[in-house]
C-alpha cells in the first residue's frame, strides 16, 4: 500500500503543479505519449507478464461488465439520474491505463499485468467506439467503429506484443521494454495530474457541476467494482484474477470521457468535474477495495 501511495501521489502532485503553471503543457505532451508511449508500454507490460488464451476470461468479464453498465444506465427509469451521455459513459469507463495499471504494479505481482492490460484494452475499445455517439447523441456507423478500433493505441501495443512474442528475441525484448514501459506509466500519471491542474485553473470544476456527480461516482467507484466481485465469483475466477479485475473496475473515470466531450463540444464541465472528483475520491476508495479483497482471501 505504501508503494502505491509513493508512486501515485508524487506524480499526481508534480503534474498538478505543472498543469496549474503551464496550462498548455498537457495539450503539447499528450499526443506523442498516446501515439508512441501507450503502445510501447502495453507491449512491454504484456511481454513481461505473458500473452495467452487465459486472458480470454478476463476480456469477456471486462466486456460484460462495461456493456452491462452502459445498458443499465440507458434504462428509461434510471436515465433521469444520469441525463447526460458523458455522465453515463464516465460512470462505467475507468482510467485503467493512467491509474489502474500503476495500482496493479504497486500491489500485485508482475503476472497480473496482462490481466490489467486486457481490461484496459477492452475499456479503451468500448470508450472510443460507443463513447463519441453516446456523448454527441449521434448514431455510430460501421466505418467510425472500425476507424476507432484500428486507431486504438492499446490495440497497437497488443499487436506489437503478439508479433514480438513470435520472434526468438521475445524474452530479451521483454527485459528491454520493461523499464521504458514503467517510465511511460509514471509519465502518464504525471499527465493526469497536469490535466487536473488545468481543470482547477480554468474553472472547469465548479460547485454546480460537482453537485450532480454523486450518482455517477457511486456507480463508478462502488457499484461497478462490487458487480465485478459478483461476476468473478459466479464464474469461478481465482482470487488472483478477481483482484486485478476488481481493482481495474474501481479506477476513476477515464480521461477519454473528457476528450470525447471536448471533441463533441458538449457536457465538458460535467465530464471535467467527474474526472477530477472521481480521481480524488479514488485515492481513498481504491485502497479500501484492496483491503476488502485481502479480507475476502
Amino acid at each position: 500500500m505504501l508503494q502505491l501511495l509513493l508512486e501515485l501521489l508524487p506524480c499526481l502532485g508534480v503534474g498538478l503543479l505543472l498543469g496549474w503553471r503551464h496550462p498548455a503543457l498537457p495539450a503539447w505532451f499528450a499526443p506523442p505519449l498516446v501515439r508512441f508511449g501507450v503502445p510501447l508500454s502495453v507491449a512491454g507490460l504484456l511481454l513481461r507478464s505473458g500473452v495467452g488464451l487465459e486472458l480470454a476470461d478476463a476480456a469477456g468479464l471486462s466486456l460484460v461488465l462495461i456493456l452491462f453498465g452502459l445498458l443499465l444506465l440507458q434504462w428509461p427509469s434510471l436515465r433521469r439520474w444520469w441525463p447526460l451521455g458523458a455522465m453515463r459513459l464516465g460512470a462505467v469507463t475507468g482510467n485503467t491505463a493512467y491509474f489502474g495499471v500503476p495500482v496493479v504494479l504497486a500491489l500485485l505481482p508482475p503476472a497480473s499485468l496482462a490481466l490489467a492490460v486486457t481490461y484496459d484494452i477492452i475499456g479503451t475499445l468500448v470508450t472510443w467506439t460507443v463513447g463519441p455517439p453516446l456523448v454527441s447523441g449521434q448514431r455510430p456507423s460501421a466505418l467510425s467503429v472500425a476507424g476507432h478500433l484500428l486507431g486504438s493505441p492499446a490495440l497497437h501495443g497488443m499487436a506489437l506484443a503478439l508479433l514480438l512474442q513470435l520472434t526468438p528475441w521475445s524474452s530479451a525484448m521483454a527485459q528491454v521494454l520493461w523499464w521504458p514501459a514503467r517510465l511511460v506509466i509514471l509519465v502518464a500519471l504525471t499527465l493526469l495530474g497536469m490535466r487536473l491542474g488545468v481543470m482547477l485553473r480554468s474553472g472547469e470544476v465548479h460547485a454546480e457541476a460537482l453537485r450532480a456527480l454523486r450518482p455517477a461516482l457511486l456507480v463508478k467507484l462502488l457499484a461497478l467494482p462490487a458487480l465485478m466481485v459478483v461476476l468473478a465469483s459466479l464464474t469461478g475466477q481465482p482470487a488472483a484474477v478477481r483482484d486485478v479485475l476488481v481493482l481495474q473496475a474501481s479506477t476513476p473515470t477515464a480521461i477519454s470521457v473528457l476528450l470525447i466531450a471536448e471533441a463533441s463540444v458538449t457536457d465538458v464541465s460535467e465530464a471535467a468535474a467527474l474526472v477530477f472528483a472521481s480521481t480524488v475520491v479514488a485515492l481513498f476508495s481504491v485502497p479500501l477495495w484492496w483491503l476488502l479483497l485481502q479480507a475476502l482471501g
